[in-house]
């Protein structure tokens, strides 16, 4: 009998349900598309027909009440929103997964209060289903043997640095991602909380994420003009969350571009910015240099740096800054996907359109450019003086 890899809705990153809150409340009837990439150079086509399963599986998921109660306690999301929760479920049918040119695709269309769910449990499970099939024989134990050693670079570490797990996307399992996130949590301090919504209740720790990238994607439609969409989709933020999750993702364009529309009043209102793309050295110099040049004092603010990291990274890149700013990492798959001899795997799903007209990220590491319409991307670069 066939045993979903996924069994609850809440395994998936707390990002996603704040970005459906604001969606429910401010786009309910908007229409998106979403494509799959990867990145890596690796055929995932004889996944196809265990994934049609469980995308079936997906789709049989409600939220219960035990989760919709434990959702109220965050403090974060509203009445209307938790009784439209109470009703959700996953559409089957707005998700097609075929072959083309030898590498799995999969297309997303419909609202965007409902496809903005299908990606993290999407990546998790094909994830999953290609290490099942590419290495059997690892094991829970090798990942938490490998975790073990690489905890002692934090011995010197200091009190102020911590970092969470952002692996939900890329794991190699759901049973190495539990074990993982366990074993931060009841072995080091420095560990600060979790992005994935099913963790946090079963440890108890804090559900961390803001928004992502497909919250700026959207508005390059939702706005009048092109140029005015980064501005938009950040007061937007702050109307649906005015003293919460105020960090704002920098790099749907690029770092230059977000900080010219980062004007006083939302570098005042923002506690801080992610990183997830280019340089972290140069991008967190960038961001110090904009907080001082408005007279706010960067030690107000918080820098999160959520690119490829590994502990290591992460260490060299919080001795730096630390005393001129605030600074936490999010880890994903170099947490939940470090095992011996596991080649990781590189893959994302991307909004591609919204109400039937093309959006795009540039961000501020080539390879992770995202936009099949070259029309388009020309006109956003314009927009943004790229």
């Amino acid at each position: 009998m066939h045993t979903p890899i996924i069994s609850s809705l809440l395994d998936t990153d707390a990002y996603k349900l704040n970005m459906q809150q604001a969606i429910f409340h401010h786009y309910p009837e908007v229409n998106v598309a979403a494509e799959f990439h990867c990145r890596s150079n690796e055929s995932l086509t004889e996944l196809k027909a265990r994934l049609d399963a469980e995308i079936q599986s997906l789709a049989c998921l409600t939220f219960s009440e035990e989760e919709l109660q434990f959702l109220s306690g965050l403090g974060l999301y509203q009445a209307d929103y938790l009784a439209y929760l109470r009703e959700f479920s996953l559409n089957a049918e707005q998700v097609t997964v075929s072959i083309v040119d030898d590498q799995l695709a999969i297309h997303i269309e419909g609202k965007w209060i409902d496809v903005i769910l299908w990606e993290v449990p999407l990546l998790a499970i094909i994830c999953e289903l290609r290490c099942h099939e590419k290495y059997p024989n690892a094991t829970v134990n090798q990942a938490i043997d490998l975790l073990t050693s690489k905890l002692t670079a934090l011995d010197n570490a200091g009190s102020d640095f911590h970092f969470v797990d952002f692996g939900t996307r890329r794991r190699f399992s759901k049973n190495v991602h539990h074990a993982i996130v366990g074993h931060l949590t009841n072995e080091c301090a420095q560990f600060a909380g979790t992005s994935n919504l099913l963790l946090a209740k079963k440890h108890n720790i804090p559900a961390v994420g803001t928004q992502a990238h497909e919250w700026f994607q959207a508005h390059q439609q939702l706005a009048g003009d092109l140029a005015d969409s980064q501005l938009l989709a950040l007061n937007r933020w702050l109307q649906e969350y005015p003293d919460k999750l105020g960090i704002a993702l920098t790099d749907c364009i690029n770092m230059d571009a977000f900080l010219n529309d980062f004007t006083l009043h939302l570098s005042e209102q923002f506690n801080g910015l992610r990183h997830d793309s280019g340089d972290p050295i140069a991008w967190g110099e960038k961001a110090i240099a904009h907080y001082e040049s408005l007279g706010i004092s960067p030690q107000e603010k918080t820098l999160i740096f959520s690119d490829g990291l590994t502990l290591d990274k992460a260490l060299n890149i919080h001795q730096h800054f630390t005393g001129r700013i605030n600074t936490s990492f999010g880890i994903g798959t170099q947490l939940t996907c470090h095992l011996p001899d596991v080649e990781t795997l590189n893959i994302v799903i991307k909004l591609v359109t919204c109400n039937g007209k093309p959006v795009a990220k540039i961000s501020d590491e080539p390879g992770k450019s995202i936009c099949r319409d070259t029309e388009y991307l020309s006109e956003l670069k314009k927009a943004f003086n790229i």
